[in-house]
């Protein structure tokens, strides 16, 4: 089967082949991706012999650099927007407490063999005289017809040698929407523990860009069905389930996340909004109660939830910086919107959410609408266009009173200057009050305004300014 590869860059590649005798072959995601049509700007060059050679005399014919990862026996070119890595065929073989392979050189048919799956094993012939053949030993043209995720050896052997690659088996099937083989789903289920000698950052990587896909919820329920994820993330995996007492029941907290995360999707590309739609009821579990005459409630799982933030992200390796602060944030305050939806919406609360949620309003917003998985199409209707109507309030209540990212008009230090006194209990309290004001509408956000007001409770206080 002969293949149209068109960019000019493989004809380079060839003729370099065949003037330094070297049999090569573009191999793995880039074959693939051509088949499905799917842009991709890294491509993959195997050669039979020294990878590193022959990377070396493309870097000289095209006068461009070279970055050499000996330990690895790669190289690696940018040309433009693409990036060729080049290797020598090898064969692999694994010891059991690790997933770095013991490596040998070898045949393409030995370097197909290893690779995770057959979508990933198919080859395009570089050689002119074979230019375009595609080398298919394991009929990965028919697994992408069947849209079908298989592995080259038993899949068995394909997940104990490399566990990871149940990870990437799921996040393929996410990314392309296809399905997993029976036989690799059973062997994912019978090898789910060797997970433990993957390192958290690799695994996390895979998490990520599942969550990353259209529709994530596709890869979580793989995830839960196989048991990767009670090992990887058991907090999520502790959502799932609906306990009854007296003929009442809740709603399974872990297919409401995958239809919030779902829906929001649908809105952002963030990854970390992404997090905020996981981690919203994360702290369900811990929180359920039931209440006689009264049903199952959730007291609190906002506050415990974003208490566990931290937590999870150091878990699971991910950057406890900003990031898991606004993922943190977002899980406090997703409650809040909501009540504003169902209360008569007050310019109170309305600055009282500006106040608390700052830059991230918009965020917080979308979170909430995401929430919103009622199956009546009535009730659902309704909070929707009661969020508008929350919208609208916080974009008028900001356009006059500022108080997204809000600065007190009157500082700490002005507080201690206007009345000598020292940091303490009495600046907390007119600190505290000149807020509640601002937030109450007592008093507008402005210096003067706020000045005059921190003037009249001082003097109920008993203090007076002194004299400049």
């Amino acid at each position: 089967m002969g293949v149209r590869i068109q960019n000019p860059i493989f004809k380079t590649l060839s003729a370099i082949a065949d003037k330094n005798n070297t049999e090569a072959y573009v191999i793995g995601g880039f074959v693939r991706d051509l088949f499905l049509n799917r842009p991709s700007k890294d491509i993959d060059v195997v050669v039979v012999g020294s990878g590193i050679d022959y990377a070396e005399a493309v870097g000289r014919k095209l006068n461009t650099k070279v970055a050499i990862f000996k330990n690895f026996g790669t190289a690696n070119i940018k040309i433009g927007d693409l990036e060729i890595e080049f290797v020598g065929a090898r064969k692999e073989s694994y010891r059991s407490e690790s997933r770095k392979p013991i490596v040998e050189d070898g045949t393409l048919k030995d370097d197909q063999l290893r690779r995770d799956f057959t979508i990933n094993a198919l080859a395009i012939h570089l050689n002119e005289n074979h230019f375009g053949e595609l080398l298919d030993p394991f009929n990965g043209i028919q697994d992408l017809e069947n849209k079908l995720i298989r592995t080259p050896l038993d899949p068995e052997i394909t997940f104990s040698d490399d566990p990871l690659r149940m990870m990437r088996a799921i996040r393929f099937a996410t990314q392309l929407n296809f399905n997993i083989d029976e036989a690799a789903i059973n062997a994912i289920k019978t090898q789910k523990e060797r997970i433990g000698i993957v390192s958290k950052e690799r695994i996390t990587d895979e998490l990520n860009k599942i969550i990353l896909t259209k529709k994530p919820s596709v890869g979580f329920k793989i995830l839960f069905d196989t048991g990767l994820l009670h090992i990887i993330f058991p907090q999520m995996a502790q959502l799932y389930g609906v306990d009854i007492i007296k003929g009442k029941g809740h709603k399974d907290n872990f297919y409401h996340t995958l239809e919030v995360l779902d829906n929001i999707c649908a809105s952002t590309d963030d990854l970390w909004l992404r997090w905020a739609a996981i981690l919203h009821d994360i702290a369900k579990p811990a929180t359920k109660r039931f209440e006689e005459g009264h049903g199952w409630t959730f007291h609190g799982h906002e506050d415990k939830g974003a208490r566990m933030v931290p937590k999870i992200f150091n878990q699971l390796k991910l950057p406890l910086n900003e990031k898991m602060k606004f993922v943190q944030k977002l899980v406090q305050l997703h409650l809040r919107p909501i009540v504003l939806a169902q209360d008569t919406v007050t310019d109170s609360a309305v600055r009282r959410l500006l106040f608390d949620a700052g830059e991230e309003i918009e965020s917080l917003m979308l979170l909430c609408n995401a929430d919103v998985t009622t199956k009546n199409e009535y009730k659902k209707a309704k909070y929707r266009n009661n969020f508008e109507l929350v919208k609208q309030k916080l974009a008028a209540v900001e356009e006059r009173d500022k108080l997204r990212n809000w600065q007190p008009p009157i500082t700490g230090n002005d507080i201690m200057e206007t009345f000598a006194l020292d940091a303490g209990k009495e600046v907390g309290i007119i600190k505290s009050a000149i807020r509640e004001a601002i937030l109450e509408g007592e008093i507008t956000n402005d210096y003067n305004e706020a000045f005059n007001f921190m003037l009249n409770l001082a003097k109920q206080m008993g203090l007076n300014p002194v004299n400049k």
